[in-house]
């Protein structure tokens, strides 16, 4: 099987995510390979990124020495406003999330289940601080989109049943690694884009969830933006 180096995984992923978004979308990036997808969204398509320590109209990382220290995004990473940002304080910024006004978030896994349970915030034995803003996201976002890796090492993280304690259940509606686009389905996990380097039969071989081919499955879009 075709081995992808941590780049060739994030870019793929990243470059077939920013394809989900209409023009004017309020979107929500989580940490890690979210943060890239607006690399490639296309140049038609205008997004109002949202951060939920309170920020609407988020821009791009902050190049080295125009870092402000009032705009920092969720992550604690120097960002920046585009013109007609807003910023306020985090209990107005849960009301964005909780009431419904986001249109899409993206975010990271670490396990996924043919429910659309999702787990993305402990592992049992390791000290944190909280799951944060996470699982108002989930249930208040009308579309959940994850970006992970296929795998991680050996383990896989597309399963029948999650092992980690849950972040949200039921509230995944697509998943994209590096292998293909999943779409959540009453049915199961429906495989309806494939990375061409990799066949069916690996994808599945990675996969605990039985995944149901798609009649019409074809090769995995990309964004052309550089």
């Amino acid at each position: 099987m075709v081995q992808l180096d941590k780049n060739q995984v994030r870019e793929t992923i990243a470059r077939r995510i920013a394809l989900e978004f209409h023009d004017g979308d309020v979107v929500n990036l989580g940490i890690g390979i979210p943060t890239h997808v607006p690399n490639y969204v296309p140049k038609d398509i205008h997004l109002i990124v949202h951060s939920e320590n309170g920020i609407i109209g988020m821009g791009p990382n902050a190049a080295p020495g125009m870092e402000d220290i009032d705009y920092q995004d969720a992550g604690g990473r120097f960002t920046t406003a585009l013109p007609g940002a807003c910023t306020f304080d985090t209990s107005l910024s849960f009301l964005i999330t909780r009431g419904g006004h986001v249109d899409v978030t993206v975010l990271g896994a670490m396990q996924v289940d043919e429910n659309g349970d999702l787990a993305n915030w402990k592992i049992p034995g390791k000290l944190i601080t909280g799951m944060g803003g996470a699982m108002d996201l989930l249930v208040g976002a009308k579309r959940v989109v994850i970006a992970m890796e296929h795998t991680s090492g050996v383990s896989k993280k597309i399963l029948k049943k999650c092992l980690l304690p849950l972040t949200a259940k039921g509230v995944v509606d697509l998943i994209v690694t590096e292998m293909g686009v999943m779409e959540l389905t009453p049915q199961g996990i429906v495989l309806k884009e494939i990375n061409p380097v990799f066949t069916v039969e690996e994808v599945q071989a990675q996969t605990e969830a039985t995944l149901i081919i798609s009649e019409s499955l074809c090769g995995m879009k990309q964004s052309q933006v550089n």
